[in-house]
């Protein structure tokens, strides 16, 4: 089994908070996938299913951000996943708004959600998928940025990157961290044709 471990805060109210990303993919991956999240006597939502005989979870968990690692290690703990199978979508204001990447191990880059997963699971070796929510905020505004919502301009362009994002999580779900680095090489490959492409069609115009 593997796990897609959603970062966000919990309720409608932070529903299109920038901090909430992670959530959101979560949530376009199983609308596509007809899957409904159900309550848990744990802190957090889930939701299961198949792809090509390959079993899954969708976990969004029911604390704050700042204490998501309570859920993540009740997840690890309950379903004895390997970490190297839990794969934490979350949102990075050190990306440019809409990019994806991702990130086999390492430090929490100043995200608190991270940080919490890593001090519960005493490790930081687990696979992100990190979705860039942009900067654009003053010295001393970081907090009060990933709270707001996202804009309605920014939710357009962040349409194809959810797209593309679902696409990473089936590769994942397939066939683990290198399908979905596979996957992820060849989405920004056609990204970048295309970009070439409306390059010199303006040029011709």
């Amino acid at each position: 089994m593997r796990i897609l471990f959603g970062v966000g805060n919990h309720g409608k109210k932070y529903s299109l908070n920038r901090h909430n990303a992670g959530y959101i993919l979560l949530d376009y991956f199983a609308e596509k996938h007809s899957l409904t999240f159900k309550p848990s006597k744990f802190d957090f939502y889930y939701a299961s299913g198949d792809l090509s005989d390959s079993s899954y979870l969708l976990v969004k968990p029911t604390t704050y951000v700042n204490s998501c690692g309570i859920a993540a290690m009740q997840v690890i703990k309950k379903f004895e996943v390997n970490i190297k199978d839990f794969l934490v979508v979350y949102d990075d204001f050190n990306l440019k708004l809409s990019t994806l990447r991702i990130r086999l191990s390492g430090g929490d880059s100043g995200h608190n959600g991270l940080s919490s997963i890593i001090y519960h699971l005493n490790s930081d070796q687990f696979p992100r998928l990190r979705i860039g929510i942009g900067d654009s905020f003053k010295v001393g505004e970081m907090a009060d940025y990933v709270l707001a919502n996202f804009k309605k301009a920014e939710q357009k362009i962040l349409l194809e990157t959810y797209k593309s994002g679902v696409i990473l999580l089936e590769e994942f779900l397939l066939g683990g961290i290198n399908k979905m680095l596979d996957a992820h090489s060849r989405l920004s490959q056609q990204d970048s044709e295309t970009k070439k492409d409306i390059s010199n069609q303006s040029k011709e115009i």
